[in-house]
């Protein structure tokens, strides 16, 4: 027989899903809003008539937006740092996280501490620009040009992620490492065959951590690509709305949607890859780290 609820039990419960229910709504209005800024008309978006539903529907600047060459470059340019950049950054990191994970590693405390020292005292922008410049300099002289491989091989490191793993490896049974080891699995297999299976939540959400820093990035691919065509989409979005926001630019618009609108349809597609990834991510969150374990 299903328990009724105390007094107590029902306020909060209600008080609770109240300031969910707000919270959710606030995170969501900002994305309904660009939608339908993106596809309403010039009026409506010029003169802030939106609320929540578009008006004058149209969409142009879609239309516009995806006969653009400019922004399919960028979009594959986004993509090339994004799958790649996840790649390497999450070689590197279960790598290093597995290494750690390991008592008899020598100087394991060193290690480990000089990983987090690099989480309390950063180097600052100015060396760390210095560092990606001669970075550069040596790729250049071993003949990579692509500047989308500095940023995705030079920023392939993140010590929190690092560390995630490392406590998920640990809390591995050493049983089950033991057996392997029995069979004759060298450390390679059982790293791919014990630990990642093993680990494979936690590894879920780092590859979603570095997927969104890779999609999202901005500073340092402004700073570090010289090229135009090679710059990615968060880039391509900052150069048009500082063109777009500009008053010439703004005096001569002759199109049926605002400049706004062409700025919100940018934004939108950004924002659907990420939609589209998430939900097929989101359930290894609930699960822990460790998705086995012996009996002793």
């Amino acid at each position: 027989m299903k328990r009724r609820l105390e007094i107590s039990e029902l306020i909060f419960r209600i008080i609770s899903y109240t300031l969910l229910t707000v919270f959710a709504l606030l995170c969501l209005y900002p994305f309904l809003y660009a939608v339908s800024a993106s596809v309403s008309g010039r009026h409506a978006v010029e003169y802030k008539e939106l609320i929540l539903l578009p008006k004058d529907i149209q969409f142009e600047a879609f239309r516009d937006m995806f006969s653009n060459n400019e922004f399919w470059n960028a979009y594959s340019n986004t993509l090339f740092l994004t799958i790649y950049g996840t790649i390497w950054s999450l070689f590197t990191a279960i790598l290093g996280g597995y290494a750690l994970s390991k008592k008899r590693l020598l100087f394991r405390k060193f290690f480990n501490f000089f990983l987090v020292f690099t989480m309390w005292f950063s180097a600052g922008i100015v060396p760390q620009y210095l560092n990606y410049l001669a970075t550069k300099s040596v790729f250049n002289s071993v003949g990579i040009m692509d500047d989308k491989w500095l940023v995705v091989i030079a920023m392939g490191m993140a010590a929190m992620n690092i560390i995630l793993l490392r406590n998920a490896f640990e809390n591995v049974p050493g049983e089950i490492e033991e057996a392997a080891i029995v069979d004759g699995a060298t450390e390679l297999q059982v790293l791919q065959k014990v630990f990642i299976p093993m680990s494979k939540s936690t590894i879920a959400t780092v590859a979603l951590f570095f997927a969104i820093s890779r999609w999202n990035g901005y500073f340092w691919a402004r700073q570090m690509i010289s090229h135009g065509y090679e710059q990615p989409l968060q880039v391509f979005i900052r150069d048009k709305l500082v063109q777009y926001t500009e008053s010439e630019e703004l005096a001569t618009w002759s199109f049926n949607y605002a400049a706004d609108s062409l700025i919100f349809a940018l934004i939108v597609c950004s924002i659907i890859p990420i939609l589209i990834i998430y939900p097929f991510i989101q359930k290894y969150f609930a699960k822990g780290t460790n998705a086995g374990g012996v009996k002793e």
